[in-house]
């Protein structure tokens, strides 16, 4: 008996260990990247938390409006990845089959939706400077009420240093901006807007956009920046096309190569298992 059960250690230890260096490799690549992915998916959720905490969104009277908070989408991505991640980590450590099928399912899904979206957005590149349009002009309605659509519009006319989204004088539809409104905003800009809008160069000028809007373009030139953002997103997009296919591509293929390492992990351990039951029976 003693004998028998030795060689069944000696079998199971040796015999039915990875065959060789790369399926250690595999294995252990898969982990490493899953773990990486698992700490972002985790950091994501924390400053989605942290964003959410921090604008009061938790309090009876901003509740109501959490399900249309972009903070909301960080925690989702965030949560999501980090399960996905974690699963794939677990799933490749103890060599669970259960584990290792759902996150390649998940991870084949995932890159579906992505090569789906690709296909979308080239089908539809016609119609993407309109939708773009939209979304700045409602952004921009909404600038003083919404602490997230005005923290990206800022930093999208500082960045790419533009004004509105066709000129300068969009900004005319919001309600705070509008020549008739009676505030010292009115006929004015955001000061993100504004060629220099730092007072000796630490101090953010909130209103060094006033009354733009009523100044001449030859005047405003020296103010503010006159051109709209959306032929800046353009140039921009143009000018970095081949930097954002090739990281496109880069994770496609990372994603693509997790599947086949996962595929390779999954026929190792049925193989292992198929061997194992075979001995088992043998010494029956």
């Amino acid at each position: 008996a003693f004998k028998k059960h030795f060689k069944i250690y000696i079998y199971l230890n040796f015999t039915l260990s990875p065959s060789s260096w790369s399926d250690y490799i595999f294995k252990y690549l898969l982990v490493t990247s899953n773990l990486l992915f698992s700490v972002l998916g985790l950091v994501t959720l924390v400053v989605g938390l942290w964003g959410l905490i921090n604008k009061e969104s938790f309090a009876q009277e901003k509740i109501s409006g959490i399900g249309t908070d972009p903070m909301l989408l960080f925690c989702f991505l965030g949560l999501v990845l980090a399960l996905l991640s974690l699963m794939g980590c677990v799933g490749a450590l103890r060599e669970n089959m259960c584990l290792l099928q759902t996150f390649s399912a998940a991870v084949l899904l995932l890159v579906a939706a992505q090569v789906l979206v690709a296909i979308v957005l080239y089908s539809l590149q016609g119609q993407i400077a309109e939708y773009l349009r939209l979304g700045m002009l409602a952004a921009m309605v909404r600038y003083q009420d919404d602490l997230d659509l005005r923290f990206i519009t800022d930093e999208i006319q500082t960045g790419l240093q533009c004004c509105g989204a066709d000129t300068y004088r969009d900004w005319e539809i919001n309600v705070y901006f509008n020549c008739s409104a009676p505030g010292v905003q009115a006929c004015g800009v955001p000061p993100s807007c504004c060629i220099d809008p730092l007072e000796n160069g630490t101090v953010w000028n909130s209103q060094c956009g006033v009354g733009a809007q009523q100044l001449d373009e030859f005047s405003a030139q020296s103010v503010i920046f006159l051109g709209g953002c959306l032929g800046s997103i353009s140039r921009w997009i143009e000018q970095h096309s081949g930097v954002i296919v090739t990281v496109v591509i880069i994770l496609l293929g990372l994603q693509i190569l997790t599947l086949f390492i996962t595929a390779h992990l999954l026929q190792k351990i049925r193989w292992s298992r198929a061997q194992h039951d075979v001995y088992l029976q043998s010494l029956q």
